[in-house]
Parts: structure tokens; sequence; C-alpha cells
């Protein structure tokens, strides 16, 4: 799991991302204002595992890295170009896109189900009209 705080113009964006059982899970959080240490300590201990439960996507397919031995010189190299790097891997942003088109996928379900439900109670209520009217009533 890494965490990465970044300012993209505007606000301070964290992007984390999850990586179980060869899928990558990426998730985005805006913190708004540059936040304090005890800010992203807080997010970490409180909020982090929130987001990460109530995701609904799956992820994308990424290849295990070995378990070599690095040696330390490369390793120091590697964490300053970690370091260097700017913003978020293409994995992370494809990996958010995937998550917000299944949200929207099942905001689309949740909707169309509400609006057929309404449909229903307005006939059965027209129905109920008519044979009021019809008795008498």
């Amino acid at each position: 799991m890494s965490l990465t705080i970044y300012h993209d113009g505007q606000f301070w964006v964290g992007i984390i991302e999850v990586v179980e059982d060869g899928k990558l899970r990426a998730f985005r959080y805006v913190f708004g204002a540059e936040p304090k240490d005890t800010e992203i300590l807080d997010f970490i201990y409180y909020k982090l595992l929130n987001i990460i439960n109530q995701s609904v996507h799956s992820g994308l397919d990424v290849k295990e890295k070995s378990d070599k031995k690095i040696n330390p010189k490369r390793l120091q190299r590697q964490v300053a170009k970690e370091r260097n790097k700017v913003g978020v891997s293409t994995k992370a942003e494809e990996a958010i896109k995937q998550e917000y088109q299944e949200k929207k996928k099942s905001k689309k379900k949740r909707v169309k189900q509400y609006r057929e439900e309404l449909e229903e109670q307005k006939y059965l209520m027209k129905k109920q009209k008519a044979k009021a009217k019809h008795k008498g009533k």
C-alpha cells in the first residue's frame, strides 16, 4: 500500500494504491489545504481503512514483483526517483477511472429501479382512484 500526496494546482490530493491478490486498486482523497503531519496521521489511522473497504471496484491486474535482494545503492536511487516523481502512476489513474465507471453504473441501476417503483406507485394510485370513481365515492 502506498499513499502519495501532491498538489494538483488547486487542492492537495492523496492517492492510495493498494495491491491485493495481483489486483491494483487506487483511491483519491482530497485534503483541500496543505495537510499538516497530524492531519495525515489522523487520515491514515481513522479514514484510510473506511475508504478502502467502501470500494466497489475489483481492480486492475498487475504483475507481482519478485522479492529479489536489491543492491542498497540501487534501492537508494529508486527511492530518490520515487521521491522526485510528481503525481500518480497511470495504473492508479486507470484504477480510479474504473472505480468511477463502476460507481456510475451502480447509481444508474439504483435510479432506474427508483423510477420504476415510482411509476408503479403512480399506476396503482390511478387504478385505485378509478375504482373509487366507479363505485361512486
